[in-house]
């Protein structure tokens, strides 16, 4: 029966066209709106390294001074400074630890046709690539002796190893950047973690920002006084010069550390509570200000990558598939009126109310089938329009399986809603009534 009543709601399309043309297209409008809104907000919401989330930590201590503060004030910056940094990958207070910071060198290829030009990249330690899942094309991350030893050595983002090598294995070349020579020691594949948490903050695009080109030893940045390409506090004056810089309490390294389990949370916090202390001791973190550590969820919240205004974006887009629900009931009650009629017959010859009701039912279903099709399609419009907006868009701005399939859930259970009062309405029609008007 229900091949039947679906064979019926296709026909019915054929009925009113104008109408019938007009619920479609109410539907997939709101739908597509809706669509559209979500599915940004589920890529820019999703968990970007579910397998370890909670094993990452993000530490933070409040070095800044006691003027203006006030008890339970959330700490001065979200970065660390150069000292604390040091200390915090000397520790070996986790299995796996990197400092971060943004840079950038000027690149003098060896062909001919290319000329100098700029790349941005990371300063990391090297466990960076094996903490955050960073694929590798060619060759590997560089030795713990190459960051004790600070020595000269890089690796390329594929981007950057693709416009100097084109599709040949680099790796054993050296390449001169801001007037020195790095060997590479290996080539990421294509990388796009979204959102972007391991390098928020300091980059213009933030969560939602394009690869890294190259990645070079954080102690071998330091060695070099690598420019900073990205986001600098400081609360007090600073003395001229890089080292007196570094000395000072200038707030511009993000650091990761990732522990063995996510039950060992408890002990790298004990041990941030006992360096805190030490550091008192020895004059600093005067505000004494509780430490925090987040991990990559808690990251994100604290950070705000979903910010209030792409709440607010859904739930407008919501709220404007509600109204479309309502014009779709008033078209519904003008087209199952006119067949008031039809509906009397069927019941003088035995039709039950329920047999109505499926049919007049699966009806809508058809309708939000269709309205599904039309609405994914303005949905993969309006997302491309969205993605032209800025390269930050781009990445959040497609549509996965999960999306796909909630864009027909949608359109159907969006019918059906709106199906629910006229098909009520049609099963209330008094078979006498009817064939005696006629």
């Amino acid at each position: 029966m229900f091949q039947y009543y679906f064979l019926l709601g296709l026909r019915s399309l054929r009925r009113n066209p104008a109408l019938t043309a007009l619920m479609v297209l109410t539907l997939a409008v709101g739908v597509a709106a809706s669509v559209a809104t979500l599915t940004i907000l589920h890529v820019m919401s999703g968990d970007p390294i579910p397998a370890k989330s909670e094993r990452l930590f993000v530490p933070l201590v409040d070095n800044g001074p006691v003027k203006g503060y006030k008890p339970g004030d959330e700490p001065n910056d979200n970065q660390l400074s150069y000292r604390d940094a040091l200390n915090f990958l000397n520790s070996k207070a986790a299995e796996r630890a990197t400092a971060i910071f943004g840079t950038g060198l000027a690149v003098e290829p060896a062909r001919k046709d290319i000329g100098v030009f700029s790349a941005r990249g990371l300063a990391v330690a090297g466990d960076y690539f094996n903490m955050f899942d960073a694929p590798f094309l060619h060759g590997q991350s560089w030795s713990p002796a190459d960051d004790k030893g600070a020595v000269n050595v890089v690796v390329l983002g594929r981007k950057l190893a693709d416009k100097l090598y084109g599709d040949t294995d680099p790796v054993g070349q050296r390449i001169t950047m801001s007037g020195q020579q790095y060997q590479i020691v290996g080539v990421l594949d294509s990388w796009k973690v979204v959102p972007r948490f391991h390098r928020i903050i300091g980059s213009q695009d933030g969560a939602f920002s394009d690869e890294d080109e190259m990645f070079v030893p954080f102690t071998t940045a330091i060695r070099n006084e690598m420019p900073r390409n990205g986001s600098t506090s400081c609360t007090d004056d600073v003395a001229p010069g890089y080292q007196a810089f570094l000395d000072s309490e200038c707030t511009w390294i993000q650091f990761w550390f990732e522990t063995r389990s996510a039950g060992d949370r408890a002990n790298l916090q004990s041990y941030l509570d006992s360096y805190a202390a030490e550091q008192r001791k020895l004059g600093r973190l005067p505000r004494n200000a509780a430490n925090k550590l987040y991990d990559v969820r808690e990251w994100l919240d604290y950070m705000k990558v979903v910010g209030n205004d792409s709440k607010l974006s859904a739930w407008l887009a919501f709220g404007f598939l509600v109204l479309c629900l309502v014009n779709t009931i008033g078209l519904l009650l003008a087209k199952f009126s006119v067949r008031a009629a039809e509906v009397g017959i069927r019941r003088a010859l035995g039709a039950s109310r329920r047999e109505i009701f499926n049919q007049f039912l699966i009806e809508t279903t058809v309708v939000g089938l269709v309205g599904g099709v039309l609405g994914l399609l303005l949905a993969f419009g309006a997302l491309a329009l969205i993605a032209m907006q800025s390269k930050a868009l781009t990445v959040v701005a497609h549509m996965d399986w999960v999306m796909l399939l909630t864009t027909f859930a949608m359109a159907v259970l969006s019918a059906v809603l709106a199906g629910l009062l006229p098909t009520w309405r049609a099963c209330q029609v008094t078979p006498a009534l009817q064939l005696k008007s006629q």
